[in-house]
């Protein structure tokens, strides 16, 4: 078995690769969902009077929160690339799964020969994990867009004597 782990063919870099895709787009998938659950929690607490910084506050700390997830996805990649001395150098690791994660692929760290198709796997993941996390971002900004309409009809109603529910 360990010779064919030095001398995979490439059915089992792929079938490697793709295991190790799976479970990094499920941590994406509980990640992400832990993040809405959050923002959506402190999105139900903000009105039309919640002051600007206490949103972009918000906003700021939401986008940490995918910023990290997607720190941790790539850091699950590197430990098994440095630990089976694909690439002996944890940071060596690290740098060259986040060049084919964000889809660079400039680097001058690469795989042995033989596990080679790990990087377009790896480049596979980060495709689905950013798009993932950009339909979200969408999504919040949506709800920012929602707010601030919100907040100009209130602002245009306040100039005037006729209330919202009048119209």
């Amino acid at each position: 078995m360990l010779e064919e782990f030095s001398k995979p063919g490439p059915v089992m870099e792929i079938a490697v690769g793709t295991l190790l895709l799976i479970v990094i787009i499920f941590v994406h998938g509980a990640g992400i969902r832990t993040i809405s659950q959050r923002f959506n929690k402190s999105w139900a607490h903000m009105s039309g009077t919640t002051p600007h910084w206490r949103l972009n506050l918000l906003l700021a700390c939401t986008i940490a929160a995918l910023a990290a997830l997607h720190f941790a996805e790539t850091f699950l990649w590197a430990v098994p690339v440095s630990a089976t001395g694909l690439i002996p150098s944890m940071r060596d690791s690290y740098y060259y799964v986040l060049e084919s994660y964000t889809t660079l692929g400039e680097g001058n760290i690469n795989l042995p020969d033989r596990w080679r198709l790990i990087g377009p796997i790896i480049g596979m993941s980060g495709l689905f994990t950013f798009g993932w996390t950009g339909s979200v971002l969408v999504s919040i900004m949506t709800e920012f867009g929602r707010l601030d309409r919100l907040r100009a009809t209130e602002e245009k109603n306040a100039g005037s004597s006729v209330h919202p529910w009048d119209t």
